[in-house]
C-alpha cells in the first residue's frame, strides 16, 4: 500500500473537514479531538457528500451526518450508529512533518447493509393497478379545516358530488383523500442540494413509510385513472395544503430529469375551484401547468368554478347560495363526463412514444463543470 500527500496540516485545522481526491475516489478528511481521520465521501444511501456534513459527538463518538438525508457515520471507524450494519470505507492517515499522507486504497472497504423497504415495494417496483378497462377515480380535497369543528366546505362538497355521480353512472371505483387528515411532512428541499437527492420513492417516505404522502403517491401514481382535485381559493391561489402536496410531488417529476422516466401514464386530471370571491381562472391555470408537468392529460373544459365576486363579503350567504345552486350539480357531472370520455381516448395510448420535453442534466450550460464537493 502506498501513501500520498493529500494536504498540509495548515489546510485542515482542528474542528474542520475537507474533501480530497484519492486516485478516482473522493474522501472526507476530518480533524477532531486532535486526530485526523478519513472515510469515503459518498454516503452509502444516495451518494451525498459526507465532507459537507455536520460533525457532532453522539453514540459515544464523533459522527458525521450526511447533508442530503441524515445518514450518520463514525468519522474514525466509518461505522453506522448502533443498530445499523452499514460500513463506510476507511483510509489510513499518517502525519509527516506538516504533511497529511493518506493510503491510496481504503484499509476498510465500504459495505451497504440490507434495509427493509418491503413496505414500499409497490412504489419501488411501480406496480400499477390500472388496466386497459379500469375506471379508478381519485378525489383529492385540499381544503383545510378543524375536523373537530365541523363546517361545510363548498369545494369538498362539489368533489363528493362528482365522485358519487361517477360511481352511479359509470360504475367507477372511487376514493377520496382529504389532505388535512394525512399528516405529512413538508418537502425538505433535498433537490436544492443535488437532483440525485430527490429520489423515488420520496426520501421522506423512504425514512417514514407512514408519512401521509405515501398514500398520495400510491393512489395517484399507481391506482388512479382520473384525478379530480378540489381546492378553495386562498388569497387568489389554491390552498396551502395543495402547495404542500405539490412540493412533495417533485419526486414524481424529477424522475424525468434523472432517468427520463415518466411515472404518470394515461391519466386524466380535472379541477374544482371554489371561493367566496374570484380568481378561478388564474388558479386553474396554475393547477393545469403543474399537472401537465407530471404527465396528466386534461379533458376539454377541465375545471369547474364557483365564485360570487369581489364584493361578496357576506360569506354567511355563500354556503346558502351554493346549496341551492343547480349549476354545481350540473357542471360537476359534465366535468366527469368529459374526463371519462377523454380517458377512453387515451386509455390504451402507447406511452413508449410519449416524450417529456423537459431539461436533462446535459442541457445545462454548466453541465461540463465539475463540482469538487460532489460525488456524482
Amino acid at each position: 500500500m502506498d501513501f500520498i500527500k493529500i494536504a498540509s496540516l495548515s489546510e485542515l485545522p482542528e474542528g474542520c473537514s475537507k474533501i480530497v481526491k484519492v486516485n478516482n475516489s473522493k474522501v472526507a478528511l476530518f480533524h477532531f479531538n486532535g486526530k485526523i481521520t478519513a472515510i469515503g465521501n459518498a454516503c452509502l444511501h444516495k451518494g451525498g457528500p459526507l465532507g459537507l456534513g455536520c460533525i457532532e459527538k453522539k453514540y459515544g463518538a464523533m459522527y458525521v451526518t450526511c447533508p442530503w438525508h441524515g445518514w450518520e457515520y463514525n468519522i474514525e471507524t466509518g461505522k453506522a450508529p448502533p443498530g445499523y450494519e452499514d460500513q463506510q470505507s476507511v483510509y489510513e492517515i499518517k502525519i509527516e512533518d506538516d504533511s497529511i499522507l493518506i493510503s491510496d486504497e481504503p484499509i476498510v472497504k465500504s459495505k451497504t447493509a440490507t434495509h427493509d423497504l418491503s413496505a414500499l415495494e409497490d412504489l419501488i417496483q411501480l406496480k400499477y393497478q390500472t388496466t386497459g378497462t379500469s375506471l379508478n377515480i381519485l378525489g383529492i380535497s385540499t381544503t383545510n379545516m378543524n375536523d373537530n369543528l365541523a363546517r361545510f366546505s363548498t369545494s369538498e362538497d362539489a368533489l363528493e358530488k362528482a365522485l358519487t355521480y361517477a360511481s352511479k353512472k359509470y360504475g367507477a371505483k372511487t376514493k377520496m383523500l382529504k389532505l388535512r387528515q394525512l399528516k405529512f411532512r413538508h418537502c425538505e428541499g433535498y433537490y436544492s442540494q443535488h437532483m440525485n437527492a430527490c429520489s423515488w420513492p420520496c426520501s421522506i417516505t423512504e425514512m417514514d413509510a407512514k408519512d401521509g404522502m405515501t398514500q398520495v403517491y400510491r393512489e395517484m401514481v399507481l391506482w388512479a385513472d382520473i384525478v379530480l382535485l378540489a381546492t378553495p381559493i386562498r388569497w387568489g391561489n389554491a390552498s396551502s395544503l395543495y402547495y404542500k402536496m405539490a412540493e412533495r410531488l417533485n419526486t414524481v417529476q424529477n424522475q424525468i430529469t434523472l432517468n427520463n422516466k415518466i411515472l404518470i401514464k394515461n391519466k386524466v386530471a380535472a379541477f374544482i375551484i371554489t371561493g367566496g370571491q374570484d380568481n378561478i381562472q388564474s388558479v386553474a391555470g396554475q393547477l393545469m401547468w403543474f399537472f401537465t408537468d407530471l404527465g396528466f392529460v386534461f379533458p376539454p373544459f377541465s375545471f369547474v368554478g364557483w365564485s360570487r365576486g369581489w364584493t361578496a363579503e357576506d360569506m354567511d350567504k355563500n354556503v346558502l347560495q351554493f346549496k341551492k345552486s343547480d349549476y354545481i350539480k350540473r357542471t360537476t357531472e359534465e366535468m366527469v363526463d368529459n374526463c371519462v370520455e377523454t380517458l377512453s381516448q387515451i386509455k390504451n395510448m402507447n406511452t413508449v412514444k410519449i416524450i417529456a420535453p423537459k431539461p436533462h442534466q446535459q442541457d445545462s450550460f454548466s453541465a461540463d463543470i465539475e463540482n469538487p464537493d460532489m460525488n456524482i
